[in-house]
């Protein structure tokens, strides 16, 4: 793939124009500087990079795992030397800050590539099972790779949403077919460029990562074609389409489809830090991420001073284009999102919601910014407590008892995470228990995902299977059993032929094992005993006749 410009194809046009409905035009959100455009994928070529991908995994399916931490090792090393690079790239094409770009797009990608170094082995090593009472049997489980894996990619992080799920499926011997979200194609080809060229430093074939480029057609290609399993980071509607598609091969799915996170922040709070993360969880990359805090619940006592708190400091944000001046906030991704929220503030006011600041578009910074907002006395009857913002909204509502804060916390169809602030841990622990959420932090916003240790993903609309963590690494395996002789007996179960003490004989071997007390299991041993020697009997008997 590659990104031309062609002269006469303005940027923004419809992707049903007859005259380029292959085509993707790429800008930049927060200048609207036009950057080229792409070819869009049809599904031959789909299957095509999918077959290529597979041909490579091959050898590397093979690769030992000291060969695919010293991959890793050199990717982060080449990482860390393109930081820059890799953030400015991330900027124009998304139109995030630099400091968002450096925290969530490259910060989370080395920490998830220094933990498979460090422990990737290990979660990935066979693990001894216990072999119940089967005792002259070996029991273990092996992770061996799938094959190959695809990623459908959003349009928030450019680099990270490709890379995150790419490296645990590389550390564990599969391929990776990434589909990027069309709004950000431009970056996909020199972000994946950066792998491509340590594989082939390393003397592997470069093929085994690839993209696909295209719309939502493209994609279900990739979800249709002959591919082990799929990462869909999307929203519901989406993710049910994946589902659909993904059924008519069976082929499994990961769905992490976006979150509404709840923030509640109790009267025993240390305010200063709370308002400090509720800015974090709200204008990080304009709100426009999964974990957003977009649902801050903040209890009566402490409510109006933490929106004088939070006011004054969003006052002082300043919003532009990250590249030609110093700010705070930059643009929005996708131009559609701009009428969401706009139709989400709309309907709060309506309601009665409070705009301390912004509720508009930032007409003064550029076509696709909006103003950081504060939305006070929302109540769960607007649309805005319920439905997906990513934007760079405040929503604060007011509580009274910690069991309140627990029901609204839980009144949405959302469960990825979120975070609870309280000085007294007896109390913020009891508050986290209660919260139906993949995620929890207490007093901090978001670290989670920064743990790599632990799984991520969610609960309900939010989606289901997890990345990250030991479970994440090993979702992108097939779990294998494995059983083998710790003392070779020379037989096994023989069932047949079926005679008249058989069943007897089943039943009461179940009661030995099972039973409640010993002299219980004494008395089905002498039975079993019994029934074994009317079994031989029999089948001696039977064998006799047979002759």
């Amino acid at each position: 793939m590659s990104v031309q410009h062609p002269p006469g194809r303005p940027v923004g046009s419809p992707a049903g124009d007859s005259a380029f409905r292959r085509a993707i035009p790429c800008h930049e959100p927060a200048t609207g500087k036009v950057l080229g455009e792409a070819e869009a994928m049809d599904a031959t070529a789909v299957r095509e990079v999918v077959r290529k991908a597979r041909a490579a995994q091959a050898a590397w399916g093979q690769t030992s795992f000291a060969e695919r931490r010293a991959f890793m090792r050199e990717l982060l090393d080449e990482i860390l030397a393109s930081q820059e690079r890799i953030c400015e790239i991330a900027v124009r094409d998304s139109g995030k800050t630099m400091v968002d770009a450096a925290l969530g797009e490259v910060f989370p990608v080395c920490e998830k590539i220094r933990y498979l170094i460090e422990n990737g082995e290990d979660d990935l090593r066979p693990e001894e099972r216990s072999s119940g009472f089967l005792q002259h049997k070996r029991a273990r489980v092996e992770y061996h790779p799938l094959g190959v894996v695809a990623v459908i990619c959003p349009w928030n992080f450019p680099f990270h949403n490709i890379y995150c799920p790419m490296v645990p499926a590389l550390f564990a011997g599969n391929a990776v077919v990434a589909k990027v979200g069309e709004h950000t194609t431009w970056s996909a080809e020199p972000l994946m460029a950066i792998t491509k060229r340590v594989l082939e430093r390393r003397g592997h074939d470069p093929e085994l990562v690839q993209l696909v480029i295209g719309y939502g057609d493209s994609g279900e290609a990739l979800v249709r074609s002959d591919v082990d399993k799929v990462f869909f980071t999307g929203s519901p509607e989406n993710g049910v389409k994946v589902m659909a598609a993904a059924s008519d091969r069976l082929t499994p799915v990961v769905l992490e489809l976006g979150g509404k996170d709840p923030m509640i922040v109790c009267d025993d709070a240390d305010l200063d830090h709370a308002v400090e993360q509720a800015m974090l969880g709200v204008f990080t990359a304009c709100g426009q991420m999964c974990v957003g805090a977009e649902r801050i619940y903040v209890q009566a006592g402490v409510y109006d001073e933490f929106l004088r708190r939070a006011l004054a400091r969003v006052e002082t944000l300043r919003q532009g284009s990250a590249l030609d001046e110093q700010v705070d906030l930059g643009a929005m991704t996708m131009p559609r999102q701009l009428d969401i929220l706009d139709e989400l503030v709309a309907d709060a006011r309506a309601k009665g919601a409070r705009v301390l600041i912004g509720g508009e578009r930032n007409a003064s910074a550029g076509e696709q910014f909006f103003s950081p907002t504060i939305l006070a006395d929302v109540h769960h009857g607007m649309r805005i407590t319920q439905e997906e913002q990513f934007g760079p909204i405040m929503v604060v509502m007011k509580f009274d008892t910690d069991r309140e804060a627990v029901r609204l916390a839980n009144d949405c169809p959302y469960g990825l995470g979120s975070s609870i602030f309280s000085r007294d841990p007896a109390r913020a622990e009891r508050i986290a228990a209660a919260v139906r959420a993949g995620m929890t932090v207490i007093n901090d916003y978001g670290l989670a995902y920064m743990i790599q240790s632990l799984p991520f993903g969610g609960v309900g609309r939010s989606g289901f299977g997890r990345i990250n963590g030991r479970e994440g690494l090993r979702a992108c395996c097939n779990t294998k059993a494995v059983v083998t002789d710790r003392v070779a007996l020379g037989g096994g179960v023989s069932v047949y032929p079926i005679v008249d003490a058989t069943f007897p004989l089943v039943r009461n071997v179940i009661e030995t094992i099972y039973a409640p007390t010993a002299m219980a299991k004494g008395r089905a041993a002498g039975r079993t005993l019994r029934h074994a020697v009317d079994v031989a009997r029999a089948r001696m008997a039977f064998r006799k006749r047979g002759r």
